[in-house]
């Protein structure tokens, strides 16, 4: 950075150099400011292993009682430099200010403190600034060498739980007296493991013993396995679900019914495992609970249940209503539980969450207990159930704004109006209107160093229902514990970015399943757009190197046509008559082979007229859509999670019916199409794939992969895929050393980068690889690589077609690495990445090592995880 860029933008950089300056005079501030003499600050918690580690070792840290104070700026404790910067003398006084209630700190409790520690020279004084470094820092960590010992002896005893027995732990102190630092190592022996020598198990109960053993292929606990207590735990939870999932009512409660005994009276290397199952002593007999009462009220508040309420019921299912205002046939399909049926936990927790999804009321509470006199036969088992609901707003409005940040977009506001109206029908069917605009600025195609206005409002209504809209009774075909609810979509948008413009309606019917907490489907019945594309005459004016091609094409034609110039400069042709004269014109291809200036003038040419076909064509797509959905992300029995996203579309197959055709002339290259209100149709089958597995050891440390497999195959009424269909590559989510329509592709097409930028394809492959290191709660660190590109099924001339043969080699690849800020729910990604092969360039020159700028990368700037 030069001092003149310095002195003509200082605004700039003002606030980066006073945020740099502060925290240097914090750091300035040592750690040890405030550690007492003879004390010592600790630092550092040190694990050495002197034998082979084990893969729970990472957890042992936890166990130490004392912790160094945490480093929020990845290498500075910033919340102890914030406790030091506060005035020393003034640190019992505010210690002690902070023990009171917030409405009782004020002017006259402070004096009233300087009075009681005799510093009558402060009274009045607010310490503001001294209290804000007080009040947002940490006191330092002193050690405390009695806790290291007994942090050495809860660390054996985890080590014993997890099953090594004969497990050492020692610790040294290391401490620095002129610094005033400390920190502790902690030497860690296994020594060999405890082992399950042989399993059994004793349950005197047989309708007990024939559902474990109806699972026990299941079992997380073999011979030959190491004494993990915690993976014995995990296998008393799962006994527990099964026998609560199969009708035996708070099964294991009180956790005294299961257990295991372990004889190590032999050996304490190979130690024979009994699991036992029972109620007590006196093996009391267990019994299968059914339920019994199903009642769900409908109130405005909790009192008003029994006593204002109206009692209906349907199939077994008994409602109490103050009013008409829900029908109860809405709320029966909700309720998964049945009365006279064999208890099941999983389904009072699926009723729950279906109340909770249908986004109309509130749980006041929901009770299951035995009938009133449960202790006799034969109300000892049976279940009772009660739901108390109170029905939300009618009406929810929600407003927002977003701020987005893209390479094509620079930086764009995006403002939301929302309103929800509930109950629409009396069926608890929401209906969502939104209103929603992005506005922003994009780079000027005429003129690179200026920029022009971009927008695009949208208008949409969603009506939801809590049911499938079927002319037939479908719940024998989709129970209902698969929630399955449908919404009617309607919408339109208008876009504005570089001149052209598009308009767009679209309207569907979807259908949604949940078949549980991992699998869902959605069907799309009918997913139609409308995309009109406005000011189709003005693509030359706002792609001017494709002008710039084409007009040196056009030069170059008219040398030896003209007549054809004459027509074109008086009126007669059009640009796009004139281009398809070209491209249809054999002899002059021929003759433009043997020049290789001219034959790349054509190739570029060519890509340049698919590239207007696409961004200027007015398409109707309609389709049906299934999306299969496995997602392991987020649970927490999944560390290592696995997701799987599937997606088929076939489009056009209702509208080829229709045998009108094209009249119009609306692209050069594209056949005559039948059309719908002189909308071309489009004909195709698309299928998505997106595999990711998670990886989690070392603690939080993550790698992630990614797999995305896409292809489209347009058939019948189309000669290529729509533009809104396409893939491209790029991005914050993609192949981040390339930016969004950023000339990567289609596959290792040499001709112009500017002519390539908006050029896509109908198949797509892209792996992602990262891998995911937290420095602290808040900030994470990441590398990564991304690999891919797409292409088309047929050639269209310029070195773009799918081959198996030769695709590995014209696979882009590009690494980076980025940093994550965690603040709440939000987590604000930037990665800063590079290119390291690029198959569009000439081979020889594709590794682009010699290339690398470090201070110029590709900047990605994104909200949440790429994948």
């Amino acid at each position: 950075m030069s001092c003149k860029h310095f002195k003509n933008s200082p605004q700039k950089y003002y606030k980066i150099i006073s945020f740099a300056t502060f925290i240097g005079l914090l750091y300035a501030c040592s750690t040890t400011k405030k550690v007492p003499d003879g004390e010592y600050l600790l630092t550092h918690n040190n694990f050495e292993f002197e034998d082979k580690k084990q893969f729970f070792d990472d957890e042992l840290q936890d166990y130490v009682q004392q912790k160094p104070n945490k480093k929020q700026l990845i290498f500075m404790p910033l919340s102890l430099l914030f406790y030091n910067a506060a005035n020393p003398k003034y640190d019992t006084i505010l210690n002690e200010y902070m023990t009171y209630p917030s409405e009782m700190r004020n002017q006259k409790l402070r004096d009233s403190l300087f009075i009681k520690y005799n510093m009558q020279s402060s009274v009045g004084k607010s310490l503001y600034m001294d209290r804000l470094f007080h009040n947002w820092g940490t006191p330092p960590v002193i050690l405390d060498q009695t806790r290291t010992e007994k942090s050495a002896q809860s660390i054996e005893k985890r080590m014993t739980y997890r099953g090594f027995w004969d497990a050492e732990v020692k610790y040294a102190h290391k401490l620095d007296s002129a610094s005033k630092k400390a920190s502790v190592n902690y030497s860690i022996k296994h020594n060999s493991p405890t082992n399950i020598k042989e399993y059994y198990y004793n349950i005197p109960d047989l309708g007990i013993k024939g559902l474990y053993q109806q699972k026990m292929h299941e079992s997380l606990v073999r011979s030959g396995q190491l004494l993990d207590q915690t993976v014995l735990e995990k296998e008393i939870m799962r006994i527990n679900d099964w026998m609560r999932e199969n009708g035996y009512y708070r099964f294991n409660a009180g956790n005294d019914e299961v257990g295991f005994v372990a004889d190590s009276l032999l050996s304490r290397k190979e130690v024979p495992l009994i699991l036992e199952i029972r109620k007590d002593s006196i093996n009391r007999p267990y019994k299968r609970a059914t339920f019994g009462n199903i009642d769900v009220a409908i109130v405005d508040h909790h009192s008003d249940f029994p006593r204002k309420t109206v009692k209906d019921s349907l199939r077994r299912i008994r409602f109490h209503k103050m009013n008409e205002n829900y029908k109860i046939s809405s709320l029966w399909r909700t309720i998964i539980v049945d009365s006279k049926t064999v208890y099941d936990q999983k389904k009072l927790d699926l009723t729950k969450r279906n109340l909770l999804a249908m986004n109309n009321f509130s749980i006041l509470k929901a009770r299951d207990s035995l009938r009133q006199g449960g202790a006799t036969s034969p109300n000892d088992s049976i279940v009772d159930v009660l739901y108390i609901l109170k029905p939300l707003d009618k009406y929810e409005l929600k407003i927002g704004t977003d701020v987005n940040y893209s390479q094509l977009l620079n930086l764009g506001v995006s403002p939301s109006v929302d309103l929800t109206s509930r109950n629409i029908f009396r069926g608890a069917e929401n209906l969502t209107t939104s209103i929603a605009g992005t506005f922003g600025s994009i780079r000027n195609p005429k003129n690179l160093d200026t920029r022009i206005l971009a927008y695009e409002y949208s208008a949409q209504g969603s009506l939801s229902f809590p049911r499938l809209l079927l002319p037939f009774n479908y719940y024998k075909l989709i129970p209902k514990r698969y929630t399955p609810t449908s919404s009617i979509v309607l919408g339109a948008s208008v876009q504005n970015n570089i001149g052209l413009g598009r308009t767009n309606f679209n309207t569907g019917l979807n259908y949604f399943a949940n078949v549980n907490d991992q699998v869902s489907h959605r069907l799309t019945l009918f997913n139609t757009l409308f995309s009109l594309t406005k000011n189709k005459d003005n693509y030359y004016d706002f792609f001017v190197n494709d002008d710039v091609v084409r007009q040196t094409v056009f030069d170059d034609y008219f040398i030896t046509n003209s007549q054809i110039k004459q027509d074109f400069e008086s009126g007669v042709l059009t640009r796009d008559q004139v281009s398809e004269k070209i491209i249809t014109d054999l002899e002059y291809a021929a003759s433009a082979a043997l020049d290789p200036k001219r034959a790349d003038d054509l190739i570029s040419f060519l890509g340049t007229i698919v590239n207007k076909d696409r961004q200027t064509q007015d398409v109707l797509i309609s389709s049906m859509i299934y999306n299969f959905i496995y997602n392991e992300i987020g649970k927490k029995d999944y560390p290592n999670a696995f997701y799987f996203n599937g997606k088929v579309e076939l489009a056009g197959n209702i509208p080829s019916v229709f045998n009108k055709k094209r009249q119009d002339d609306g692209g050069i290259l594209r056949s005559p199409e039948r059309t719908i209100f002189g909308i071309p149709y489009a004909q195709f089958v698309k299928f998505d794939f997106d595999v990711r597995k998670y990886f989690k050891f070392n603690g939080n440390q993550t790698l992630a992969l990614r797999q995305f497999i896409g292809i489209g195959i347009p058939y019948g009424n189309s000669s290529a895929m729509p533009f809104v269909r396409s893939y491209f590559n790029g991005g914050s989510n993609d192949i981040r050393a390339w930016v969004a329509f950023g000339g990567l592709g289609p596959g290792a097409s040499q001709i112009d980068e500017k002519v390539r930028t908006y050029l896509m394809g109908n198949i797509k492959l892209t792996t992602n690889i990262e891998y995911r290191v937290p420095f602290t709660e808040m900030y994470e660190g990441a590398i990564f690589t991304d690999i891919g590109n797409v292409w088309n099924t047929e050639n269209n001339g310029f070195d773009d077609q799918f081959k198996f043969n030769k695709f590995i080699k014209e696979m882009g690849i590009g690494s980076g690495f980025g940093l994550r800020v965690n603040v709440a729910y939000i987590t604000l990604r930037v990665d800063l990445a590079y290119k390291i092969y690029d198959p569009n360039k000439p081979e020889g020159d594709r590794w682009r090592f010699h290339d690398i700028k470090p201070l110029k990368p590709t900047l990605n700037i994104a909200f949440g995880y790429p994948f």
